[in-house]
């Protein structure tokens, strides 16, 4: 029996269409996507604002909001939650630049547009949390923008997201590269100071995704300790990489199990999820997967996370303890591994 509630976004389920090819299974409802959700051991969805409200721009305030409490009756059916609003800005005409560091001033007003309304759906869905994935600020011309000043309109826009709203929390998924190669507030070193530069750094925090963090190079439970070194870490996007390439979103721990291991050490440890927080599981389905397997990426990433949260309590720390005092670090790496592979 775990101890962390589990969510899931509805792009976790997909057609399996890529940038190379067309879609290899059906599409599936988003209400038979809840009823799965909660059937496979999920707590609470991850939302895009599109995703909460389709149609989003053809929208004005109030019938938004009314959209967003029909959705809010369906979690409800399920028994499940939503965690999170993300505006999606980077699938927008308007944002082939950037949203909130376009060039174009009516650009950044409609991100700006996006996100205020994201604010709102999440009220209606009883969630206080925002993500910012930054998928397209930066550049992919260095000379374009300036650093600086992109920066500094990152910094202005969640000024104005929380002045929007006192209760919202702003959390920022980083993300090195693709589609951007340029990117702005790159690792989770970037988030921390770019949530010191705003109006009210306790409101504003991070995302850490494994995949991100390995596509900078960085290993992904560092990157979550640091966020828990400031207590910013507001949730996490779990799954894994087979190294720098592109945003792969593999089942959890296939490529790196004891990268994932430590992931979730780092996790149990520091008492993550104590304040509500959850686990997020951002998987994809390969290509090659069947309709009638659509959701087994799913499953296998939370049979894998629970299988190491259980080694995780396991973990002898009086023999770490020992192995540290006589620098005995073979020792200690080996314990692990035979831990991880069933002989310990």
């Amino acid at each position: 029996m775990s101890e962390f509630k589990f969510s899931v976004g509805p792009w976790n389920v997909h057609a399996g269409a890529d940038s190379y090819g067309p879609a290899t299974r059906k599409e599936i409802p988003l209400e038979e996507k809840f009823k799965r959700f909660k059937e496979i051991g999920f707590d609470a969805v991850q939302f895009h604002d599109d995703d909460a409200v389709p149609n989003l721009n053809e929208l004005i305030g109030e019938e938004i909001k009314e959209e967003a409490r029909k959705l809010k009756k369906l979690l409800d059916k399920y028994g499940l939650k939503a965690e999170f609003v993300a505006p999606r800005l980077w699938m927008d005409p308007h944002t082939i630049d950037g949203g909130f560091m376009s060039t174009r001033k009516e650009d950044r007003e409609f991100a700006m547009w996006r996100a205020k309304r994201s604010i709102d759906i999440a009220k209606e869905l009883g969630t206080d949390l925002l993500v910012l994935w930054l998928a397209r600020e930066g550049t992919l011309c260095a000379e374009s923008k300036s650093p600086v000043w992109a920066t500094k309109q990152l910094v202005s826009a969640i000024n104005e997201m929380l002045e929007y709203d006192e209760h919202i929390r702003v959390c920022i998924e980083p993300k090195p590269n693709e589609p951007i190669d340029r990117s702005i507030c790159g690792t989770m070193g970037h988030v921390m100071a770019v949530s010191a530069a705003t109006i009210d750094p306790k409101r504003v925090g991070g995302n850490l995704e494994s995949a991100h963090a390995i596509l900078a190079g960085l290993d992904p439970a560092h990157e979550i300790g640091f966020a828990l070194a400031f207590d910013k870490l507001f949730t996490v996007h779990l799954n894994d990489q087979n190294g720098i390439r592109y945003d792969q979103d593999k089942t959890f721990g296939v490529e790196n199990l004891r990268q994932a291991f430590n992931q979730v050490k780092v996790l149990v440890e520091n008492n993550y999820g104590s304040r509500g927080e959850y686990v997020g599981l951002d998987v994809k389905a390969m290509r090659t997967t069947t309709d009638e397997d659509s959701y087994k990426h799913l499953e296998n990433s939370l049979k894998i996370f629970k299988k190491l949260e259980k080694k995780v309590r396991r973990f002898d720390y009086d023999f770490q303890k020992k192995c540290v005092e006589n620098r005995d670090f073979e020792g200690l790496e080996m314990y692990v591994m035979d831990l991880l592979m069933g002989e310990e």
